[in-house]
């Protein structure tokens, strides 16, 4: 492949693939349903992650010059190919639907209450259309940026918080059951899943061919810790009650912090920091999305597919945004099914089609 992407550009695209949406709306969904538990359901989700990846990538390495539409194609034929790219083509449009929700709500509850929803929408639409023409590589790029603009904004956060904290509001641990609590892991591992199907479509272009596991699972390990630490603040410094209450439970987080004595309107610093992670999201959704219509469509080149792709993709996430509850509804049902079931099962189906076809061919 012509282009190529560094094991740096990958894990930095992991990180901020998830961050976003994972501090953003999940934590809050998750302290709803478990309580003070949340930070225990979050690392639960982060070893899901872990496991998810490496399935991937154990796909991957069968044929590491094709994404995971192009092993369909060389394990099955041309139809099996297109179902699994319409099947990756329906995750992305309901993986913006997530993204957009995390988006909309922060800039316009927090900073642009009066701004209309379609301005949100043509920006994305605008900056996700570029970034995905430009490519992996450019994107990768900005993505480095992104992981000091994550750690710099936890980083003032902890400062901003430490002080604060209350560690007997973490205490007792799995108050809601074991069972329970594990199975919250779900809406973090949604999460992880999004993650997950960005690198079934980018791995190919990553150039070290025998760090693609090592690389991927340093990616979710490392992008789990920036993101555990959002949880032990909320319960520790809001209580899991006050956590559960907001929707967008990190901005009420980064107002209880104490940083604006000697940075002023740190609001606006960390949604600048914020916004590369919510952008990269948008522009791998593009990237992948137009990526798995051309592969339906026979196309060789996924560009001329960006224009249609972004309208289809921007009319499904400004329906679910326009409607708070349908938005939750959607983020807290619908999307965690359509995330865990495709990203699990498109490997696993992948894997077994392999190995059965391994077999008959000996």
């Amino acid at each position: 492949m012509k282009v190529q992407i560094s094991t740096g550009m990958l894990i930095a695209i992991i990180i901020n693939t998830v961050y976003a949406k994972a501090i953003g709306l999940t934590q809050g969904v998750m302290a709803r349903e478990v309580g003070s538990d949340v930070w225990i359901s979050t690392i639960i989700a982060i070893l899901e992650g872990v496991m998810m990846m490496l399935l991937t990538v154990m796909v991957m390495r069968r044929y590491p010059t094709g994404d995971i539409m192009d092993q369909s194609l060389r394990l099955v034929g041309k139809w099996f190919s297109k179902f699994i790219s319409l099947t990756v083509f329906f995750f992305f449009l309901c993986a913006y639907g997530a993204i957009m929700t995390t988006y909309v709500y922060h800039l316009m509850d927090y900073f642009l209450p009066e701004a209309p929803v379609f301005l949100f929408i043509i920006i994305a639409f605008i900056v996700g259309c570029y970034a995905a023409y430009n490519g992996v590589e450019v994107i990768g790029r900005m993505t480095l940026f992104g992981v000091f603009s994550v750690l710099a904004l936890n980083i003032l956060l902890m400062f901003g918080s430490l002080f604060q904290f209350d560690v007997r509001e973490l205490l007792p641990t799995f108050q809601s059951g074991v069972i329970h609590t594990a199975w919250a892991s779900r809406h973090h591992a949604a999460d992880w899943a999004m993650a997950t199907m960005t690198v079934a479509v980018i791995l190919p272009y990553v150039k070290n061919l025998k760090n693609w596991g090592k690389s991927s699972t340093v990616g979710v390990l490392f992008g789990g810790v920036v993101i555990v630490m959002w949880p032990i603040l909320e319960v520790g410094v809001l209580s899991a009650e006050v956590t559960a209450h907001y929707i967008v439970s990190c901005m009420q987080m980064a107002r209880s912090a104490e940083i604006g004595h000697f940075i002023h309107r740190y609001e606006m610093i960390m949604i600048a920091f914020f916004a590369i992670s919510i952008l990269t999201q948008i522009m791998m959704c593009f990237l992948c999305a137009s990526t798995a219509a051309s592969k339906v469509f026979g196309l060789k080149d996924y560009r001329p597919m960006i224009i249609p792709v972004a309208l289809i993709l921007s009319c499904f996430g400004s329906w679910i945004v326009f409607d708070h509850y349908r938005a939750m509804e959607f983020l807290e049902t619908i999307w965690v099914e359509v995330a865990i079931s495709i990203a699990m099962g498109v490997p696993i189906t992948l894997i077994i089609l392999g190995s059965f076809f391994k077999k008959g061919n000996r």
